[in-house]
C-alpha cells in the first residue's frame, strides 16, 4: 500500500493531507506569492514610467524592471503556485501519498535556484531583453541558464505529479475515472510538458550561443519555437484556473458540474487545440506560411474557443442549479443576487469568470483573427489582453484558493477579514478598467513596451492624439488602484501565516480513506429533458454573446479606416 507516512483530516473541509504532500504544497505556494509581491514592487516602477505625467524611471532602469516584472508575475509566481495545485489535485483530492517526495523537493530546490538567479542576474544590468529576450539581442548566458533551471524543476514536478496519479490508481484510492478538478490538473500538467519542452528546445541552443558554443540562433525559428512556450504558459493557466474554478463552485456551493461529460470534452479540446492560440503573436511574422495562419486563426483556434465557452456555461450553471436547490427560484437572478458576495472565495472566483471572458476571451479572438491583428499587433493592446487572462483570470482565481486554504491547508485564522472581504474587489475591478483602457490606447496605436510614447526631445516626434494621453493617464491610475488591491491580498496573507491565531490540525492517522464512488447528478441526467436547468446563465452566456458580436464588428470598422479607399 506504499510508503509509511501520515494523513491528516482537515477537521473544516474533511480533505486529507498526506504529509508529504503537504509541506510541498504549502512551500511551493508560499515561494510563488512571494514572488507575486515581489513582481507587484516591480509594476509600480512600470506603472508610473508608463503613465505620460509621471514618467518616473530612466530607460534604462525601465526595460530592466519590466523584464524581471515579466518573469516573475507570468513565469515564477503562477508555476509555482500551480505546481502546488498539481500536487493538491493528486495526492489530497485522490486521498494518496505523492510519489518520490525527495524528487520533488529536489524539483522545488531546482525553481527556486533558477527563480533567485533569474532575478539577480537581470538586476546587474546586462540582461534587459524582455521576457521573450529575442535573438539576436542577446542577455547573460546565467539569464537562460536560470530559467532552463527553473523550467527543469517544473518539468520533474509535472513527472512528480504523473506519478502520484499511478500510485492513486494502483492503490485503489479512488474507483471510475479521477475526479473533474484532478482531469483539469491532468490537462494543465500535460499542457505544461508541451510548454516546458518546447521553452527547451530554443533556450538550450541560444543559451549555448552566449556561451559561444553556437554561431547563431536562427530570429523566426527562434519567435516560432518561443511563443509555444510564451503563449503556452498562459494555457497551463487557463486549465489550472478552471480547475479551480470548479472546486471553488463544489466547495462553496456543493455545485456538481451539469454534465461531466461536457466539462471532460472541454478539457480534452484545450489539450488539442489550446496551443494554437500562440499563432496570434506570429501573425505578423513572415516566418509561418499565409495558408498555415488562415487555417488556424479561421478554423483551428475556435475548437479552444469553444472549450472556454463551455467551462463558462456549465461552472456559472452549476452554482445556480445548486442554489436553486436550496429555494432560490425567483426570476432569472435570485441564486446570484442570494450568492454569499461576502465571501472573498466565491467573490474573487466570480469577478474572475466574468472579466476572463467578456474581457480576456472576446479580445483575444480579436487578436487571433489575421486581418483584425494588424490593428493591435504590438501595441499595449497586448498587455491589455494577457492582464485580463492571466491576472483577473488566473491571478484573481489563485487569490480566491488562498482565502479558502489559509484555515485549510495553513491552519491559520485569516486576520483582518473585512480586508479580505473587499480585497477581490478592490482588484478585480481596478483590473477590469486597467485593462480596457490599456486596450483603448492600444487601438490608437501606443507601442507595447516603448519608454517614452511622447518621443520627448526627438525632432520627428510622433503627434499621438489627445485620447492617447488620457487612456495613459488612465492606465496609471488603474494600475496603482489595482497594486493597492494586489498588497492587500499580500498583507492578509502573508500576515494570517504569521501573526494568525492557529488553529486546530485535526486527526492523523496512517493510512488513507478511499474515496466512494459518486452518482451522477441529477442536472446530468435531467438537463435537457424539462426546460432549461438554469436559465439565469443561459441569460448571461446571450449577454456576451451580444457583447462579443458587436466588438468584433467595432473592430472591423476601426480596420477599414486604415486605407482610404475612393
Amino acid at each position: 500500500m506504499g510508503q509509511a507516512t501520515t494523513y491528516r483530516t482537515c477537521p473544516r473541509s474533511g480533505l486529507q493531507f498526506e504529509a508529504q504532500a503537504e509541506k510541498l504544497i504549502i512551500w511551493n505556494a508560499v515561494a510563488g506569492v512571494l514572488f507575486l509581491a515581489f513582481g507587484g514592487l516591480l509594476a509600480i516602477g512600470v506603472v508610473l514610467t508608463r503613465w505620460p505625467a509621471v514618467h518616473w524611471l530612466e530607460a534604462d532602469t525601465f526595460y530592466m524592471v519590466l523584464t524581471a516584472h515579466g518573469l516573475d508575475m507570468l513565469i515564477f509566481w503562477l508555476i509555482f503556485f500551480e505546481i502546488a495545485i498539481l500536487y493538491f489535485c493528486a495526492s489530497t483530492l485522490l486521498r494518496c501519498r505523492i510519489a518520490t517526495p525527495r524528487i520533488a523537493w529536489l524539483a522545488f530546490a531546482l525553481m527556486v535556484i533558477g527563480s533567485v538567479g533569474n532575478n539577480i542576474v537581470v538586476f546587474q544590468g546586462s540582461s534587459s531583453v524582455m521576457m521573450t529576450s529575442y535573438v539576436p539581442m542577446m542577455a547573460s548566458s546565467w539569464f537562460y541558464l536560470t530559467i532552463i533551471l527553473f523550467a527543469v524543476g517544473a518539468l520533474i514536478g509535472c513527472g512528480v505529479f504523473f506519478g502520484t496519479l499511478v500510485v492513486a490508481k494502483r492503490d485503489r484510492t479512488y474507483q471510475g475515472s479521477v475526479p473533474l478538478v484532478t482531469m483539469g490538473a491532468i490537462t494543465a500538467a500535460i499542457i505544461a510538458v508541451f510548454t516546458l519542452l518546447s521553452g527547451a528546445i530554443i533556450l538550450v541552443p541560444t543559451w549555448l550561443m552566449s556561451i559561444g558554443l553556437l554561431k547563431q540562433v536562427d530570429p523566426l525559428a527562434y519567435r516560432t519555437i518561443w511563443w509555444a512556450l510564451g503563449h503556452s504558459s498562459q494555457q497551463i493557466n487557463v486549465a489550472a484556473h478552471i480547475s479551480v474554478w470548479y472546486l471553488v463552485a463544489a466547495v462553496v456551493f456543493g455545485a456538481k458540474p451539469m454534465s461531466e461529460r461536457v466539462s471532460r470534452t472541454a478539457f480534452l479540446l484545450y489539450i488539442l487545440f489550446l496551443q494554437l492560440a500562440s499563432a496570434h503573436h506570429l501573425l505578423a511574422d513572415p516566418g509561418l506560411s499565409t495558408p498555415w495562419k488562415i487555417v488556424n486563426t479561421s478554423y483551428f483556434m475556435y475548437f479552444a474557443v469553444l472549450a472556454s465557452m463551455l467551462h463558462g456555461l456549465t461552472v456559472p450553471g452549476a452554482m445556480e442549479v445548486a442554489q436553486r436547490e436550496k429555494g432560490f427560484t425567483k426570476g432569472l437572478f435570485e441564486w446570484l443576487r442570494k450568492a454569499p458576495w461576502g465571501n472573498p472565495t466565491f467573490s474573487g472566483v466570480f469577478i474572475s469568470i466574468i472579466g476572463f471572458g467578456f474581457l480576456g476571451g472576446i479580445s483575444g479572438v480579436m487578436m487571433g483573427t489575421e486581418q483584425l491583428n494588424m490593428i493591435i499587433h504590438n501595441t499595449i493592446y497586448v498587455p491589455g489582453h494577457f492582464h485580463a487572462t492571466v491576472v483577473v483570470g488566473t491571478t484573481l482565481t489563485f487569490m480566491a484558493l488562498t482565502y479558502y486554504l489559509i484555515p485549510v491547508l495553513f491552519k491559520r485564522e485569516m486576520i483582518a477579514p473585512t480586508l479580505a472581504k473587499w480585497q477581490p474587489y478592490i482588484f478585480g475591478f481596478s483590473m477590469y478598467f486597467f485593462c480596457l483602457v490599456m486596450m483603448g490606447a492600444g487601438t490608437l496605436g501606443v507601442s507595447r513596451r516603448h519608454w517614452d510614447m511622447a518621443f520627448s526631445g526627438n525632432p520627428l516626434a510622433y503627434e499621438w492624439p489627445g485620447a492617447a494621453y488620457l487612456m495613459m493617464g488612465l492606465v496609471g491610475i488603474g494600475g496603482v488602484a489595482a497594486i493597492v488591491g494586489g498588497a492587500i491580498y499580500i498583507y492578509v496573507t502573508v500576515g494570517s501565516l504569521i501573526w494568525g491565531k492557529r488553529l486546530d490540525r485535526g486527526t492523523e492517522r496512517a493510512t488513507f480513506t478511499p474515496i466512494p464512488r459518486t452518482a451522477p447528478t441529477v442536472v446530468a441526467q435531467t438537463a435537457g429533458s424539462a426546460g432549461f436547468a438554469a436559465p439565469g446563465t443561459f441569460v448571461l452566456a446571450m449577454v456576451f454573446l451580444v457583447a462579443f458580436v458587436l466588438y468584433y464588428f467595432i473592430n472591423w470598422k476601426y480596420l477599414s479606416t486604415l486605407w482610404g479607399l475612393s
